[in-house]
C-alpha cells in the first residue's frame, strides 16, 4: 500500500527547469500576462509547440530588497512555494517568472502559497479566454 502511494506521488511529480537566459526574462515580461499580489508578481509566457514541453521558472529579486540575506530569504521561500504550487498546476511549455517583493520575506507562507495557486489558476483561465 505504501509503495503504491510513492509511486502515485512520482508520477505526478514533474520536473520544472529553470529559466537562465536574459531573453527568457525579456519574453516573460512582454507578454502582458501578469499576476501582481504584495509578495511577487507572477509573468506567464506561453512557448510555441516546437520547444521543450516541460514548464520553465525564473526567479528575480533585485537590490532593491535588501542585502544578499534577504533577497536569498525571499528567493527561497518564493522556490519552495513554486514548487508547491507548480508541480500540480503547471502547464507544459509555458514559463513562469517570480519577481520577489519586499512582502514575501514577512507573509505568512500559507498565505504565499495559496496567493501563488491562485494566481496560476487565474492567469491560465485568462490566457485561454483570450485564445
Amino acid at each position: 500500500m505504501l509503495q503504491l502511494l510513492f509511486r502515485h506521488h512520482a508520477q505526478r511529480v514533474r520536473m520544472i527547469q529553470r529559466l537562465k537566459k536574459r531573453a527568457d526574462f525579456l519574453a516573460c515580461a512582454s507578454s502582458g500576462h501578469k499576476w501582481v499580489r504584495p509578495a511577487f508578481v507572477l509573468q506567464v509566457n506561453p512557448r510555441p509547440a516546437s520547444n521543450m514541453a516541460e514548464p520553465r521558472l525564473g526567479f528575480t529579486t533585485s537590490s532593491k530588497l535588501g542585502n544578499a540575506v534577504c533577497r536569498n530569504r525571499i528567493r527561497r521561500r518564493l522556490r519552495e512555494a513554486a514548487r508547491l504550487a507548480l508541480t500540480d498546476l503547471a502547464r507544459p511549455q509555458h514559463d513562469y517568472v517570480l519577481i520577489g517583493r519586499p512582502a514575501a520575506a514577512d507573509i505568512e507562507f500559507t498565505v504565499l502559497q495559496s496567493e501563488m495557486a491562485e494566481g496560476l489558476l487565474k492567469l491560465h483561465h485568462i490566457m485561454a479566454k483570450r485564445g
